[in-house]
């Protein structure tokens, strides 16, 4: 039986960690020790936004990248838990495509069916993590933020790092952006649109984050947005106002100078270059070093840290996301399970075989529709691991074959869609206001339904 637990981040992956032992406890099943660490007064992970930028009250660095008006970019349908479906959580069907307070408000529903909160401690920072070879555990160094006070390395059987990797901002430099005369930053840092009302904006990047953000400041009175790409323009059927250019090559004054010789204006430079797996806390051999893909290298089931630890260290979430919650929620199911000895691992070289064979399917991905299959096929693979704890059909690759097809028709009304829940049968409301005119994100106006 394992002794303790330690869980680095209290967001839906470490949430869901915590919940599936919560439940076996339950059960009448003897679990470990648990223990997860959050470095944020509350729970949420990137979920609980914060105004605050760069550093937080503490002095530590911002964890936060969420911004006030983000809507969910894919269908909830697509999200849903099985077994807490939106409509049990609000009591009737809702649109497809809600705000960021009404998704959170349905996480921490699902959350507060468990007691899990009496296991996190808050306002706590993972220091140092490593791995003690010769007694096959884990000595954990934390420091409590509130008493600023560093505590004793604490011995723990298992560590999974459930920390996400939408924190650590990429920031490449251009010629001449040293001298630029207006705001330069990366999304990580944007909260409010209505900061660019008048505005030009140089958005740089061709992915989730300037996709999202053109569209909020344009919604919110931007002038114009110019989305700049290195290897591919996103191509969509973008709303008067945004346009895209080959990557920029250098600024002279507020003058950009693209890649095929145009140049334009811009009073605002936003860097939506992505974000860093970055695991500071981690010893060398620990550490997962990986950009931002389906299938990152040297993880069994991409749970199990195979270079370290024992097959004893596991990550939760590290995945880029087709699926979110409910792969978070598989994912941390199979860790429990694992941790438990429900099952043992395979042979070394299986282990290593099976997830060689998984990224290399991942490098031979062509288009959305092979990225949704790729990602369908994971967690259908980890639910049938499962077993009878977890007998739900997780393929909503319909669902997201529908939303990509709007997508490419419109950016900006694919949100303005309804689909039917795969777990209740029944059908979303249409939103009472379209997105791109839906100016108040509150959970209170959203649900109601009434036409403004």
């Amino acid at each position: 039986m394992v002794g303790k637990v330690a869980i680095i981040g209290a967001g839906p992956s470490g949430l869901s960690l915590l919940c599936w032992f919560a439940k076996m406890k339950r059960e009448g099943k003897v679990i470990p020790d648990l223990i997860c660490f959050e470095k944020q007064s509350d729970w949420g992970g990137l979920w609980n936004y914060t105004w605050r930028t760069g550093f937080d009250e503490h002095g530590e660095a911002v964890h936060g990248s969420m911004y006030r008006y983000l809507w969910s970019n894919g269908p909830k349908e697509c999200l849903e838990f099985p077994y807490y479906t939106f409509e049990d959580h609000y009591g009737k069907p809702i649109p497809s495509f809600p705000p960021r307070e009404v998704l959170f408000d349905y996480l921490k529903g699902r959350w507060n069916q468990e007691d899990i909160k009496k296991y996190i401690k808050f306002s706590t920072v993972v220091r140092d993590v490593c791995y003690n070879q010769a007694t096959d555990d884990f000595t954990v160094s934390t420091k409590d933020l509130t008493t600023d006070e560093v505590a004793d390395g604490e011995r723990f059987d298992y560590v999974v790092v459930a920390s996400g990797h939408y924190s650590i901002p990429n920031v490449p430099t251009f010629q001449g952006i040293e001298k630029f005369p207006g705001r330069v930053m990366h999304a990580h840092d944007f909260r409010e649109a209505n900061e660019f009302a008048g505005k030009r904006l140089l958005l740089i990047g061709a992915s989730y984050s300037a996709e999202d953000i053109a569209l909020q400041c344009l919604k919110y009175g931007a002038k114009n947005i110019i989305c700049t790409w290195r290897t591919k323009a996103m191509g969509f059927n973008w709303p008067d106002g945004i346009s895209e250019r080959p990557l920029v090559q250098k600024f002279e004054g507020k003058t950009a100078f693209f890649k095929d010789g145009t140049t334009a204006e811009v009073d605002v430079v936003l860097m939506c270059t992505g974000y860093l797996h970055s695991y500071q806390f981690l010893r060398e051999n620990l550490r997962l070093k990986s950009r931002n893909t389906l299938y990152p290298s040297n993880l069994y089931k991409g749970i199990v840290w195979m270079k370290g630890g024992n097959n004893k260290l596991l990550y939760l979430g590290v995945q880029d996301q087709c699926y979110t919650y409910t792969m978070f929620d598989v994912c941390a199911l199979w860790a429990a399970k694992l941790i438990q000895a429900d099952f043992t691992l395979p042979p070394r070289e299986q282990m290593e075989r099976n997830w060689q064979s998984w990224a290399e399917r991942n490098s031979e991905l062509k288009d959305v529709f092979q990225m949704i299959d790729f990602q369908t096929d994971y967690v259908q693979e980890l639910a049938k691991e499962c077993g009878s704890d977890y007998p739900y059909d997780l393929d909503v690759a319909d669902i997201f074959y529908a939303w990509a097809k709007h997508k490419a028709e419109n950016v900006a009304t694919y949100r303005d869609q309804s689909y039917a829940s795969k777990f209740t049968g029944t059908k979303s409301p249409i939103h009472h206001t379209t997105f791109m005119k839906a100016l108040d994100d509150s959970l209170q106006t959203f649900m109601d339904q009434r036409k403004n």
